[in-house]
């Protein structure tokens, strides 16, 4: 069965990622947004509410699921969250399928999945895309979030595979320590290097 390239975009926190994954888009490249899926599933009337309130009793109301509530219940609780992961992840799993099956003409895709590596994903796509930046910009960026704190960012990057073995790791990367004009051509390079049949 003919399938677009897949190409699995991820990087850490605060590495510009998002951003990649809008440029990638503004190319016209369909991309699956793990995140923005999950957010959806888990809004007004989402899919995984019921079963997130049945295990996490409390955590959701007619908004759907109470992000900021549910992640202190499983923020730094190995069992909890990985009976919120039993949930979600089969879900995304499904959606992933869908969203392949919607694009199956397209020439590439995205898969934007924050934790390729940290969870296995790597061996489900093509080629693999790391965006990238210098520590002392990261820190920048994510310190400048509302609610972020020091011991916040540390755990969460206690979590990610450390950026040096992600790179390591990359076929291609993506610098976002440069300008976004910069980034931006590096995007568009990338996508008619492994796709020339694209249109400009």
């Amino acid at each position: 069965m003919n399938r677009p390239l897949i190409l699995g975009l991820t990087g850490s926190i605060g590495m510009g990622k998002s951003t990649v994954a809008a440029m990638f888009e503004a190319l016209g490249v369909p991309v699956f947004d793990a995140d923005r899926e999950v957010r959806a599933m888990q809004g007004p009337g989402g899919v995984l509410v019921p079963a997130i309130e049945q295990a996490f009793p409390g955590s959701t109301d007619e908004h759907g699921v109470r992000r900021d509530l549910l992640g202190g219940r499983v923020f730094g609780d190995r069992e909890a969250l990985a009976r919120l992961e039993a949930i979600v992840h089969p879900a995304v799993v499904q959606a992933r399928g869908q969203f392949l099956q919607h694009h199956a003409n397209a020439p590439l895709v995205v898969f934007d999945i924050p934790l390729l590596f940290e969870k296995g994903g790597a061996d489900e796509v093509d080629t693999v895309v790391v965006v990238s930046a210098p520590p002392a910009i990261q820190r920048e960026r994510v310190l400048a979030r509302p609610g972020m704190t020091e011991e916040k960012f540390a755990a969460i990057l206690a979590l990610q595979l450390p950026d040096a073995e992600k790179r390591a790791a990359a076929d291609h990367l993506i610098d976002t320590g440069t300008s976004l004009e910069d980034t931006r051509a590096a995007v568009s390079e990338l996508v008619h290097t492994i796709t020339p049949q694209l249109p400009d």
